[in-house]
């Protein structure tokens, strides 16, 4: 059986992005996240985040740090009735980062590498998902996947954010996720 899912960038779409936040004191939740994905996995979507993480690549935190605050947002979905399926980063920058990450990689969106994993690992219908994000890079990569409803959203809900962006990929925008989770 294949799934539907939305995919969901992290800094700026799930969490208030302060730059490169690795710490669970740190991380301060958009208003309405959760109300909008228990509407999504209501509707049968399976919610997969999907991020670029170059602060790992810059050392300025490891994956283990990564994976802890992972564990900590997950605990968070779960106390609302929110399953997250997977979380798919990618530590890698192709001028700035470490020997280890210094890589131009297929995961790094805008190349749609993070959104394949997932559709193979969770058997998901690209045609049939939506990508949520609050870069034009989120939407490029979700073109490329296959994605058709590609959602560019303000990063940190900021209206003014949203109004300056050019990103012809983008198939709808919203000021944040709950505004378009009422639409479906």
């Amino acid at each position: 059986m294949t799934h539907k899912a939305v995919f969901l960038d992290r800094d700026g779409v799930i969490n208030i992005d302060h730059g490169y936040v690795y710490q669970p004191e740190e991380f301060e939740f958009v208003p309405g996240v959760f109300e909008a994905c228990q509407k999504f996995h209501a509707l049968g979507y399976l919610i997969v985040v999907v991020t670029n993480q170059s602060g790992i690549g810059r050392g300025y935190y490891t994956v283990e740090d990564f994976n802890t605050l992972s564990i900590w947002m997950r605990k968070a979905f779960q106390a609302h009735d929110i399953p997250i399926a997977a979380i798919e980063f990618c530590p890698h920058h192709p001028e700035k980062a470490t020997e280890e990450y210094l890589k131009d990689c297929e995961c790094r969106k805008p190349r749609p590498g993070m959104l394949i994993k997932a559709a193979e690992d969770w058997d998901i219908d690209l045609s049939q998902s939506i990508m949520i994000g609050d870069k034009c890079s989120d939407m490029q990569a979700a073109q490329a996947s296959g994605v058709p409803m590609r959602v560019l959203v303000a990063k940190n809900g900021e209206k003014e954010r949203l109004q300056t962006l050019n990103c012809p990929e983008a198939t709808h925008h919203f000021l944040d996720l709950q505004a378009f989770s009422h639409t479906l």
